[in-house]
């Protein structure tokens, strides 16, 4: 199976801007994109601003939104916490189990997180262990301000612990005047991590399908997607 994995250092990082920009520039280039999201917290599926949503929008899969994002909880907390409050229980062979029955549907797959590499989506599961299961390589969107160099090189480093390839970062959200910190960090990133930065993208106050989709042609290296993964 030819795809990738986003995940983030954090919530809130822009995970799904950058996965439905990718979405929709590999899907203009020729390349049939899926789009899979196993859990939502928060937020109806069917709202037009929730993730699910925008991955089916961006990415114009046939898969439904239930097909996209099987799981959905009413609280705005980590899936596995979600849970406890609705009295339920998912277990990854369930998420696996939704994925047997879409993966052949596309020949290339953006899968996403909720949050970050070590949110609890169950009871004795996280997002990085359905990241092995997919046996997807990974993306890392994170934040350009001061104290991302800690928190994307925890990320990375858990990954590699776990056995997960990481192929690369993105930095999403600089500032129109970055500081000192915002200027830095990319290249420290880069360097203490030993994965390439793929991007740094520009705070954009407009999230509209058009600017997640310029965002990603012109700031983000779509290479490593095109000449590695592309069928």
């Amino acid at each position: 199976m030819r795809g990738v994995f986003v995940t983030g250092t954090d919530t809130d990082v822009g995970k799904t801007v950058i996965s439905s920009g990718i979405a929709a520039v590999l899907k203009e280039q020729g390349i049939d994109v899926g789009v899979f999201k196993p859990m939502l917290s928060g937020i109806k599926r069917e709202e037009p601003e929730s993730d699910t949503y925008w991955l089916k929008r961006m990415s114009e899969t046939s898969l439904t939104l239930e097909e996209i994002t099987p799981f959905q909880f009413n609280a705005p907390l980590a899936p596995g916490v979600a849970q406890e409050l609705e009295g339920t229980n998912i277990e990854l062979e369930q998420i696996m189990k939704h994925w047997e029955c879409i993966r052949y549907k596309h020949e290339f797959f953006i899968a996403e997180g909720a949050g970050g590499i070590s949110v609890p989506l169950g009871k004795d599961f996280v997002v990085g262990d359905v990241i092995k299961a997919l046996k997807l390589p990974v993306v890392i969107v994170a934040r350009p301000n001061l104290g991302t160099i800690n928190h994307t090189c925890l990320t990375v480093e858990y990954g590699k612990k776990i056995g997960l390839s990481i192929h690369g970062i993105i930095i999403n959200g600089i500032s129109e005047t970055p500081d000192l910190a915002e200027k830095t960090s990319p290249r420290v990133i880069e360097d203490m991590c030993g994965v390439p930065v793929l991007g740094v993208t520009p705070k954009m106050q407009n999230l509209n399908a058009e600017n997640r989709k310029r965002l990603v042609e012109k700031y983000v290296d779509l290479t490593v997607f095109t000449a590695n993964w592309r069928g």
